[in-house]
């Protein structure tokens, strides 16, 4: 009952900013190639792993991340051997290691993610897209970009579509996938929603939670709000804040098709029954 209450409070949330945006905020949809990102092993919409989950399933939907600025070439290293082994859905890098750990993954069918306009947003849309076209030609198969927060905040929708749609164009003239982070611990729900509707008109592949740098990270909330508003067209990814299986498993059933999280081999290991000591690490 409490669970169908809260699927309630959702449809309400998310139907009630839809009617205030109105017909006009956003007129049509771009079409979005699904089979691009079913392809890129980066969307299993519709599907909640279910306690049968081996922890190649669940490795296999996980972003393995490191974007801390102190990140060293042997932190890189280890990421991508890791990543390797276990069969992450790819692993997250700040630009400046997109080459180095394309090399590193080389041979294994694990693409290198990188970000951009991280982890702010406030970077100009043609350097957000050229800084994409760049990463890409160093090798990374996905993008995962920062919304123009500010420009949402003040109500600018059209600024923060083209925005998104910019950066969605680079990607996906070389077959990449992109992802719009909307960091959602600076939004009201309103604007989330906003900012969902607007990368889902701009032609993104997946919208995401957090950058992981600000004051708060995925919550089951918002993925089920995301969800709800982006339908199945798009993938939802949760970043920040997912510690464990449990973790990850609440925000699947939520809606995430994609996690984002430094603590990846933690989340496999849990998953195939291996008990972990010590603490969890964070996006």
């Amino acid at each position: 009952m409490q669970s169908e209450n809260y699927n309630q409070l959702i449809e309400q949330i998310t139907d009630i900013v839809m009617a205030k945006l109105g017909t006009d905020e956003c007129p049509s949809f771009c079409d979005t190639d699904v089979q691009r990102i079913v392809d890129a092993g980066a969307s299993r919409i519709g599907t909640v792993l279910g306690d049968t989950a081996t922890s190649r399933d669940w490795a296999s939907l996980i972003d393995h991340t490191l974007l801390k600025p102190e990140a060293s070439k042997n932190d890189i290293q280890k990421l991508c051997a890791e990543a390797a082994e276990f069969g992450f859905a790819s692993v997250c890098v700040n630009p400046a290691w997109v080459k180095q750990a394309a090399a590193f993954l080389k041979n294994s069918g694990v693409p290198v993610c990188t970000v951009i306009g991280f982890p702010l947003g406030a970077t100009l849309s043609d350097v957000k897209a050229y800084e994409a076209r760049r990463a890409i030609f160093n090798g990374a198969g996905e993008v995962d970009m920062v919304i123009n927060i500010g420009a949402l905040k003040s109500g600018d929708i059209c600024t923060v579509e083209d925005d998104i749609r910019a950066v969605a164009e680079a990607a996906h003239e070389n077959g990449v996938l992109c992802k719009v982070i909307i960091e959602t611990a600076l939004l009201t729900d309103e604007e989330k929603v906003q900012a969902c509707l607007a990368a889902k008109n701009a032609g993104a592949d997946f919208v995401k939670t957090s950058t992981g740098f600000s004051k708060g990270g995925a919550t089951v909330h918002d993925i089920a709000l995301m969800r709800r508003t982006v339908g199945s067209s798009l993938g939802v990814k949760a970043s920040g804040g997912v510690k464990g299986i449990d973790d990850a498993r609440a925000m699947f059933e939520a809606g995430a098709t994609r996690i984002g999280a430094s603590v990846g081999v933690k989340i496999a290991q849990e998953a195939s029954g291996v008990k972990i000591t010590g603490s969890a690490g964070s996006y």
